[in-house]
């Protein structure tokens, strides 16, 4: 017996031309801006994720990494660019270990890993994109002169993180010393100033030229071994998907150092069981998602890294052999034992854009500074934050995600598509830090078990199983009964006082191009059709 799913979601949106969705309505304004001027959907998905940069800047900005997956309706095809910098040459595992070090820590310099975000935009631009550089990034240079108003859910992330801030993040990120507060104007000049010779320059204005000297400056100041080699060398590189059938549904991933590969393998354990005849809320299906987190989650701590010039097989978590038995040690009534927890930290915090225009061209784009402001640290003089991405490398010898110089570390982003050939292409994204596999798994479960419309799958409320710290996570949407019998099955539930990330997406339906939208309430973004 399956359950029709009543709510909580709003109307969906539709439009017949293109469509934005993202998680700050300023981020949508510029993607429909440069749609208007004749742009594609690249050209609207990059504009909009840079004005991002200010909309949120403690989630996101030029100095983190970019992953994009693009699919052309009218060929069918998906492919993907990785954006992700790579760790300075003279840093090494074996060199921090000698130091007494376990882990590399949140707020120290080692963090810092090279921006990709910048040659991840321009390459989406120059070989994606209809306009050029410059008139992508006009919205982003004017939001960044003029401000833009805070929102509340960033001037919550500002109350609660600025104390992250260090050096000169404290001057461009805080106002007078304080944090931003709703309704404050937000800018950015040093930030604008770096945008215009971006859009003057190219991208070697950032990583050989003013930009990157600045930014070189600062991490040397602060005891990094960052070279002008390491940002001169810097490249994003097209990717090839990865893909994986969910009951007649295509979920399309990105390939490691990303953890798409986590996403398919929650899937597929998914797919084991009626998840269609549980309760969408109850506990069994929660309880179903936390131990298909626990596997996959284990799984990839053991097998997702950058290999480096090596070649990376992931039939240890996704050959059939794999999936049945890891779906095998999972108790219908009873909680699993824990992995071994990692000593490497994890993604807290990101920004998501999808654009579809009216060609069928669909982008699913995110990016991000790792955790709340990043390092802490930014450039003196154009302000630019700078992500702590290397704090989710390991110094486990020996392991796939070992820390190694040029290397990139094990990335939590992850932009997703679902598809129907024939019949629809969704791309979306699923905000939240570690919680993106599983968000992944619980919206494309909410779509395709429950039928749920686009809103509906966004709204309903969110678990998620923290296997670095034992702890359950149930939203507040769930009933007090369902964390009882959880706690029945051997859990350790705890309520988080906000809700669980963002999530966005539109689809466009192969007949008549369609299109349908939706935006997380657990953010301040929209969904916007022209």
């Amino acid at each position: 017996m399956s359950h029709a799913y009543l709510g909580p979601g709003r109307a969906q949106m539709f439009a017949t031309g293109a469509m934005c969705a993202t998680s700050h309505p300023f981020g949508a304004r510029a993607a429909i801006e440069v749609l208007g001027q004749g742009g594609n959907a690249v050209d609207a998905a990059v504009a909009g994720a840079v004005v991002l940069g200010f909309c949120e800047p403690a989630m996101t900005g030029l100095g983190g990494d970019v992953f994009a997956l693009i699919h052309d309706a009218r060929t069918g095809e998906s492919r993907g660019l990785n954006g992700s910098g790579r760790a300075p040459a003279a840093l090494d595992a074996a060199d921090l270990r000698a130091q007494g070090m376990r882990a590399i820590g949140l707020d120290s310099v080692h963090s810092v890993t090279v921006p990709g975000a910048v040659d991840a935009f321009g390459r989406l631009i120059a070989e994606e994109g209809r306009l050029d550089l410059a008139t992508v990034l006009a919205p982003a240079i004017r939001y960044a002169e003029t401000g833009v108003p805070v929102h509340r859910r960033t001037a919550i992330d500002a109350d609660h993180f600025s104390h992250r801030l260090q050096g000169a993040g404290r001057q461009h990120f805080l106002n007078h010393g304080k944090p931003y507060r709703e309704g404050d104007i937000f800018v950015a000049p040093g930030q604008a100033e770096a945008l215009r010779l971006i859009a003057k320059d190219g991208v070697g204005a950032f990583y050989e030229g003013p930009i990157m000297e600045d930014i070189l400056s600062s991490l040397r100041a602060a005891g990094g071994v960052h070279t002008a080699e390491d940002f001169a060398k810097t490249r994003a590189d097209a990717v090839t998907p990865i893909r994986r059938a969910y009951r007649g549904h295509d979920l399309v991933e990105l390939p490691p150092n990303g953890q798409g590969a986590t996403a398919l393998l929650i899937a597929a354990l998914l797919e084991k069981f009626d998840i269609g005849a549980l309760d969408p809320n109850g506990a069994e299906r929660v309880h179903l998602e936390a131990e298909a987190t626990r596997l996959a989650y284990g799984a990839r701590n053991l097998f997702v890294g950058d290999p480096g010039k090596a070649t990376l097989s992931l039939d240890g978590m996704l050959s059939e052999a794999a999936i049945d038995a890891l779906a095998a040690e999972i108790d219908p009534k009873r909680a699993g034992t824990l992995i071994r927890p990692r000593t490497e930290a994890l993604h807290k915090d990101t920004v998501y854009i999808t654009v579809v225009d009216g060609d069928g061209l669909c982008v699913s784009l995110i990016y991000s500074i790792f955790w709340p402001y990043g390092s802490g640290f930014a450039s003196e003089r154009f302000g630019i934050g700078l992500q702590n991405r290397g704090a989710g490398f390991t110094l486990e010898e020996g392991h796939v995600n070992e820390l190694r110089g040029g290397k990139r570390p094990l990335h939590t982003l992850i932009p997703g598509l679902l598809e129907k050939p024939g019949e629809y292409a969704m791309p979306f994204g699923v905000m939240g830090g570690a919680y993106q596999a599983t968000g992944h798994g619980h919206f494309v479960s909410n779509l395709v078990d429950y039928g749920m419309d686009i809103q509906a799958a966004i709204d309903a409320p969110r678990s998620f199983l923290d296997i670095t710290s034992g702890m359950l996570d149930l939203e507040q949407g769930f009933d007090d009964s369902v964390a009882a019998r959880l706690a029945e099955m051997g859990y350790k539930v705890q309520r988080p006082p906000v809700g669980m990330g963002g999530a966005q997406a539109i689809r466009r339906d192969v007949a008549g191009g369609l299109l349908t939208g939706g935006s997380d309430p657990r953010k301040d973004g929209m969904a916007l059709g022209v």
